[in-house]
């Protein structure tokens, strides 16, 4: 497969990110294979010493050497290695040797050099940042000493450096890549259980999912809130945070929608987001009759829509789609972080629940800082959230008063 294949071109290391299954050890197996090999069995390859470096000793033997896809199994017999058990080294028969190393042991790389490397899953190594630089500094012979890293991507610091370094290059596979080998019923189970979550974009398609520095969501804390069914609502909205202009070349037009179960007070409320509608590119016309569309398909309550950028107009177009939608403007009068933090704690709080397939307003979640926005574009879908919550939770509670129990 093309992900498989070391890119062209003059790099120091190549990245395979993949999802579970995808095929990385496979390919770091035969990019190692490619290094030490010659035209003949015992001819010259071009790397004669190898480090092989997992997070243990146990897994770069179990995996990267002895696993269903490592470098036994892709060995043809007459070019098959030797495993030196006491030496934890590979020989081949052109006198080729490749050690293994742990990331739990970096001051294991201080002595030996290399002229090749792999290294496997390093986005899940407890020391992954020394590791990686005694790794660098041994990787002094040859001409062009080369490393292949085979890892399930994960937010990590190490990993982020190494992708932004020019030296580098990247191919990436979702777990389907894969699926000629490997059981219909694990694709089935995993595809049904984390589709549309952050969890399965970083498990199954491979993709680095970031938090940026300072954010007020993180990755973990979205994926401590997750439902599979949707739950009782005592209300719903749909909250709208129009764009500018209705061109191609706009911002989105966030369209969330939003529930809530009200029992006791309100620390007791529990909220859930249950769907983004956000539409790209549309037109006036286009995001009202998107947020109107919301309103019947989910039996919300009411629209929410912040007029700042549109003023009246916004009230205008979404009555020439429905005169007798239940509408209320809002108006921001502070910034986008200062109106987000509130919200942040009650998900801080665990009162905000998510329902699946919420992922690209979770990436804008994890973005958002209390500075501001670090993504691209304007964070319309999380403008959108705050507003569904802010209606449901903190407004409501800022006028809650407990029911009087009458004395007899």
């Amino acid at each position: 497969m093309e992900h498989q294949l070391p890119p062209e071109g003059d790099w120091r290391s190549w990245v395979i990110m993949g999802g579970r299954g995808a095929g990385k050890t496979r390919a770091g197996a035969e990019w190692v294979r490619a290094q030490v090999e010659g035209a003949r069995p015992t001819d010259e390859g071009r790397a004669r010493r190898v480090a092989l470096v997992g997070e243990t000793l146990d897994q770069v033997r179990d995996v990267m050497i002895f696993g269903d896809s490592g470098i036994l199994a892709c060995s043809p017999p007459d070019r098959c290695p030797t495993w030196e058990a006491g030496r934890k080294r590979l020989v081949w028969p052109n006198g080729a040797m490749a050690t293994v190393h742990s990331a739990y042991d970096p001051e294991g790389l201080r002595g030996p050099q290399f002229d090749a490397a792999w290294v496997d899953e390093l986005a899940k190594w407890k020391k992954a940042g020394d590791t990686w630089d005694n790794l660098q500094f041994a990787l002094r012979l040859g001409d062009k000493p080369q490393v292949c890293v085979t890892t399930t991507p994960r937010n990590v610091g190490v990993l982020k450096g190494l992708l932004k370094s020019p030296s580098t290059v990247v191919t990436q596979a979702p777990t389907e890549a894969n699926a000629a080998n490997l059981a219909a019923s694990f694709l089935e189970e995993v595809r049904a259980r984390y589709q549309g979550t952050r969890l399965g974009r970083q498990e199954l398609d491979g993709i680095l999912l970031e938090d940026a520095e300072g954010a007020l969501w993180t990755s973990a804390g979205i994926e401590a809130c997750r439902l599979r069914d949707l739950p009782e609502m005592d209300r719903i909205v749909v909250a709208l945070d129009p764009a500018a202009t209705g061109s191609a070349a706009s911002d989105e037009c966030g369209i969330v929608v939003a529930g809530v179960k009200m029992t006791g007070p309100p620390q007791d409320w529990r909220a859930t987001v249950i769907a983004d509608c956000t539409v790209a590119g549309a037109s006036p016309s286009g995001w009202a009759q998107a947020a109107v569309s919301a309103m019947t398909r989910f039996g919300a309550d009411k629209l929410v829509a912040e007029v700042n950028q549109g003023g009246q107009m916004v009230a205008e177009v979404v009555r020439q789609v429905d005169p007798l939608v239940p509408f209320k403007a809002v108006h921001a009068s502070r910034g986008k972080a200062a109106r987000a933090e509130p919200v942040a704690a009650l998900y801080e709080q665990g009162r905000v629940r998510h329902m699946p397939g919420l992922d690209a307003l979770e990436d804008q979640m994890c973005r958002m800082t209390v500075h501001g926005y670090e993504g691209k574009g304007s964070p319309d879908r999380v403008d959108a959230l705050v507003w569904a919550l802010h209606e449901l939770m903190i407004e409501p509670a800022a006028t809650w008063r407990a029911p009087r129990v009458r004395s007899l």
